[in-house]
This record gives structure tokens, sequence and C-alpha cells, in this order.
């Protein structure tokens, strides 16, 4: 279960929580309100699927206050480090003209400073903004290479501006911790708040939002875990021996679930590079699409695909049946082996799509859409997909369509251009899966 499941339930939270810290000015509860609702008018409310939205900024802020306040952090942080902890965090990631989901730091500090609401309640509270720069600047990630080049020069610079910390060495290095703190906190906290499945939503909205190719997600995540507990291990430790029990579980199932779906990963892999496995795209007759126990089997991977790629979800039993629906599945090693996939899709009339689609063929009767593949964790990467698709096409080519569309990450439309003469119809920012079309 998720912890506190909407941005109203964490908002109280925190609430409960200024005031425990000692914050219980006006300006405080001003600032998380401001900040709702930007997010929210922005478009990077609970309804944005990217990992950065406002969900992820009132999590940070939760859990950065809640381990200040317990036993084992309190007595490193003062009252003041606090509120420049709860500024930092309420707009770390609060970037409005995002080109990709990943916030830009620099466009992030360009808004605190423009932003004269935000400037009048950073005043109200007495709060150094250069000082709660470098604390969102230390949030970069990673932080490696030339992006932590960049932000250690921009660092610096804020402490020369700085009246509090210019001529203060101490002090900088005070900062420097807090902006350590606030960087491992932004990391764990959404595994901390909740359990498996939760982490699994966000590590799929991170790869939706971040066009990542549906074999990076478990890899990658494991990745990340490894390196936030290796490179980060004294901060790391810190913050979770803060927090409650329950939480520091949530956190530790969730990386040890993650490590057990990669080593079954790995197993497939093996199996299927010494052809112990054999994936085989069967075209399914009209009974077999019936059968109950065989439309469950498709409905528990299509929902394992993001919630942007699950198309008429509501329809889908139907859809499985109906005669105008091209369906074929991905079966283990002949067509009666376990299904880990399918391909399906059918007319473009019958499906709504996003508004900002215009589809020139729409009405014309001509074009079939195919949904997002979905295979099951595990399968990506192994070319099922493209052979589901490859028989998808057959498939529509007997139909006597004219147009296949559908939506594919734009990397894979580019490459498809030249092999396909494939053709952007709409692309969208910042997910970059966009809607294409090739002629059958």
């Amino acid at each position: 279960m998720q912890e506190f499941a909407n941005p109203h339930a964490l908002r109280n939270e925190i609430l409960s929580l200024i005031v425990e810290s000692g914050l219980d000015e006006d300006c405080y509860t001003e600032m998380l309100d401001y900040t709702i609702e930007l997010f929210e008018t922005q478009g990077l409310g609970s309804d944005y699927y990217g990992y950065h939205n406002i969900n992820h900024e009132l999590e940070v802020t939760y859990v950065a206050l809640l381990a200040a306040n317990m036993n084992h952090v309190s007595d490193k942080f003062s009252k003041d480090d606090l509120k420049y902890l709860y500024a930092a965090a309420l707009f770390h990631d609060f970037d409005p003209q995002k080109s990709v989901d990943k916030p830009h730091e620099e466009s992030v500090l360009k808004f605190i400073s423009m932003d004269r609401k935000l400037r009048q309640l950073l005043d109200t509270a007495r709060l150094d903004l250069e000082i709660i720069k470098v604390l969102i600047l230390r949030t970069t990630y990673p932080w490696s290479g030339k992006l932590k080049e960049n932000a250690e020069m921009q660092i610096q610079q804020c402490f020369k501006k700085s009246e509090l910390t210019k001529n203060n060495e101490e002090y900088q290095e005070h900062i420097r911790y807090l902006g350590w703190y606030l960087s491992v906190v932004d990391r764990v906290s959404g595994y901390t708040l909740g359990n498996f499945s939760k982490a699994m939503e966000m590590a799929k909205m991170n790869a939706h939002a971040l066009a990542w190719r549906p074999s990076l997600i478990v890899r990658s995540s494991v990745a990340y875990f490894e390196e936030l507990l290796n490179r980060e291990t004294e901060m790391c430790r810190l913050v979770l021996k803060s927090l409650p029990k329950h939480m520091r579980k949530n956190f530790f199932d969730t990386v040890l679930s993650f490590m057990n779906i990669r080593q079954q990963e790995i197993t497939i892999q093996a199996d299927y590079a010494y052809e112990n496995l054999k994936l085989v795209p069967t075209i399914e007759n009209l009974q077999t699409r019936e059968d109950p126990n065989f439309i469950k089997t498709l409905f528990s991977i299509f929902h394992e695909l993001p919630k942007p790629l699950q198309f008429s979800k509501e329809k889908f039993e139907e859809s499985v049946k109906n005669p105008d629906v091209l369906l074929n599945t991905l079966r283990l090693n002949d067509c009666q082996g376990e299904i880990v996939g399918f391909a399906k899709g059918g007319p473009l009339e019958t499906y709504q799509l996003r508004p900002e689609i215009r589809d020139e063929n729409y009405g014309l009767n001509n074009t079939i859409f195919l949904e997002p593949l979905a295979l099951r964790m595990g399968y990506w990467g192994l070319k099922g997909g493209s052979e589901m698709r490859h028989m998808f096409i057959m498939q529509s080519n007997a139909k006597k369509f004219k147009f296949l569309t559908s939506f594919a990450l734009r990397d894979v439309v580019r490459a498809r251009v030249n092999k396909e003469k494939a053709e952007f119809v709409t692309l969208f920012d910042p997910e970059r899966w966009d809607y294409y079309r090739i002629q059958l």
C-alpha cells in the first residue's frame, strides 16, 4: 500500500511536521499551498505521468522533515536548517517548461529567482535565496562528471553572493552537508512510502518520461539502488535509520524485489542465448479468444504497461473477443506454450486517442491502429516484440488496410523512417513517445 495516496493526504502530514519542526508562521503553509497550486496549474499534478510530479515533490518534503525530526538527526540540524530544507525540498524539481521529465536545475533556479510571490514568501520567512539555490544544486543527479562540475561552480558563486556564507567556510561546509542530506532524501523518499507495486509504478513512470526502452527498467533500477547503497553509504544509512521501521522495510523490500526480478531476467536471457527457450508469435483463433483464462492472462500482461500505454482498459475483454480486432500472442517454445506477450489493434475509428492528434485518415476506414506491444517483464529486448509487430502487419495486409499507426519511442520511429517509410504524425514531449504512420 502507498502510505499517502494523494497530495491532499501528504499536505496534511507535512502541515503536522511543520508545527513539530517549530515552523508555525503562516508563510510556511502558504509556501506549501503555493507549490501545490503551481504544479497543478502547470500540468505537473498527480495526473502527470512522469516521475517528477507534485507527489514526488511532497514526498521529498515530508521525508526530509520526518527524518530531520528523529533522534539520530535532530541534533545535527538547527531550526534554521529545517527552514532551508523545507523550502528547498518544496521547489527542488519545479521546472514548468520541461522538455524532458528530468528537471533542469538551472531552470528551477531561474524560476525561484524570478517568481515574485515565492520571493515574497522567502523574505517573510527570512530565508537566504542563495542558500536554497545551493541545496537545490546539490540534488543534481548523477552527482558526477560534467553535471557535478557545473553544479559545484554555481554553488561557489552562491556562497560568494550570500552574506551568511561568503566569509564563513565552516557554515559553507554545513550547507554542503544539508545538501547531501537532501540529495539522498530526494532519491529514497518515494521508495520508503509504499510497497513494491508503488515502486514499480514509479520506475515505469521514470522510464516512460525519460523515453527508456522497457528492457532497461529493472536493470537501471538495480544499478540505481546499488549506486545509492554503495556510494552514498554514510548518508543513506543516516536517513534510513532516522525513519520509522515500516518505512525502512518498504525501502529494502523494494531493493530486494528489483534484484530478484533482475536475476529472473538474466536467467531468461541465458535460456534464450543457449536456445533452451524459443519465442513463438502465434495468431489466436476466435474460439481461444473467448476463453476467460486466456483473457485473464492477457489482462495481467496488459497491466504491466505504463498507464498511458493502456488503451481501452475498460473494454479490454470486449476487444479481445471482437472479430474486427487483430490479435497475436508471443508464446514460449511452441504455439501452445505459456503466453508472455501480445499485440492487439483494430480500426483507427474505434479508438479515442489524445486530442492533440489530427490524423488525416480518421474516418476513411483505411487505417489500423496497433496498440503498444505488451510483454511480461524479463522478455523485452529478445526480439519477440518486433516478431509480434511484423505478424500484426501481415494480418493488417490480409485485411486490406492501407496504413498502420501506432506509438513508439522517437528514436525507434526514426530508425523506421528508412526501413519502413515511417512518418511522424504527432510528436509528444517530454515523453518522446510519438504517434507515427506507415504505409502497408
